[in-house]
C-alpha cells in the first residue's frame, strides 16, 4: 500500500476545518497539531495521531487502512496523543480537549 498526502491544513484553519475534510465514508490516517492554553495560561501543543475509520467505510477500506496503521505509525516523529475514531463525535473538540486533561493527571 501507498500512503499518499491527502490535504496539507493551513496553520491558521480551525480544528472545525480539520475534521469537515475527514470523508464520511472512508478510512484516512491524520495528523493535527492542536493548540491550546494551559489552567494557568501558558500556550501548548499537542500532536495528535488519529485513525479514522468510519463505520460507512467499505469493509475492504478498513481492512487495509488497520493493516497498515501501525507500519504507518511507526514512521511518524513526535506523535503525543494517539486516537482511533468510527464517527465523528469521537473527535470532537470536546473528546479532544478531554484527552489533553487525561495526560495531564
Amino acid at each position: 500500500m501507498e500512503i499518499v498526502v491527502d490535504q496539507i491544513g493551513d496553520r491558521a484553519a480551525t480544528y472545525e476545518d480539520f475534521t469537515k475534510v475527514l470523508p464520511e465514508t472512508d478510512c484516512r490516517f491524520a495528523v493535527y497539531d492542536f493548540d491550546y492554553m494551559t489552567p494557568e495560561e501558558v500556550p501548548k501543543s499537542k500532536i495528535y495521531y488519529i485513525f479514522w475509520s468510519p463505520d460507512t467505510a467499505k469493509v475492504r477500506s478498513k481492512m487495509l487502512y488497520a493493516s497498515s496503521n501501525q507500519k504507518f505509525k511507526t514512521g511518524l516523529n513526535g506523535i503525543q496523543i494517539e486516537m482511533q475514531a468510527t464517527d465523528a463525535s469521537e473527535i470532537s473538540l470536546d473528546a479532544i480537549q478531554e484527552r489533553i486533561k487525561d495526560r495531564a493527571h
